[in-house]
């Protein structure tokens, strides 16, 4: 009797234990950190400002996106977009209602990254070779000791566009390539903390 009462006191004592310390958070860890889209994207929009559009204000232009691709698209075109409309150009939807075709292209959009550590990096331990690799064991890491430690990351974007009539093919406009460039750095300096600087949303001041 005092076994059964027991048994039912520790699946009570649980069941509280497990209600008190469930969480209904939900976190996720996308592809791309909100620190390296800003940086390509600003890095986009100083690209896209400099582009000339003076030929074709208050004509009808078809932007055409075939020679981007996929990943460099959506962004691009809608900061390309909203330059040419805020310069006076007529943008349509269908190619065939177009005086003009607009073609963009990038030469590259992306982020270089170098750093630097004074110290001990962390370090993975290996397993040991004589060990049953059926059985899940830890993996130990020792901990990163640095003195100084510095993480730069540069933003990249380059644009350029040619525009034609389109009935005729004719180039009626040429501009760029042109780049964007962003960058943040990060640097730690033993006893003194993290300080970031840089040109992008996210760099706190």
């Amino acid at each position: 009797m005092l076994n059964r009462m027991t048994f039912r006191l520790v699946i009570l004592l649980a069941g509280i234990i497990a209600t008190g310390c469930t969480s209904t958070v939900r976190t996720t860890d996308p592809a791309a950190t909100a620190t390296e889209r800003f940086l390509t994207s600003q890095a986009v929009a100083e690209a896209v400002a400099m582009i000339n559009v003076d030929p074709l204000r208050d004509r009808l232009v078809f932007v055409e996106s075939s020679f981007l691709a996929p990943a460099d698209q959506f962004y691009l075109l809608g900061e390309l977009r909203a330059h040419l409309l805020n310069e006076g150009v007529r943008i349509v939807r269908n190619r065939e209602d177009a005086a003009v075709v607009l073609e963009v292209r990038t030469p590259g959009i992306g982020i270089d990254r170098s750093g630097l550590l004074v110290g001990f990096p962390q370090f993975i331990l290996p397993a040991s070779p004589d060990s049953d690799l059926s059985v899940v064991t830890t993996q130990f890491a020792t901990p990163e000791l640095s003195l100084f430690k510095n993480i730069r990351q540069e933003g990249f974007a380059s644009i350029a566009m040619v525009a034609y009539w389109a009935d005729t093919g004719e180039v009626l406009a040429s501009s760029g390539p042109f780049v964007g460039r962003t960058f943040r750095t990060d640097w730690w300096i033993f006893g003194l903390g993290h300080n970031i600087r840089g040109d992008i949303a996210t760099t706190e001041d």
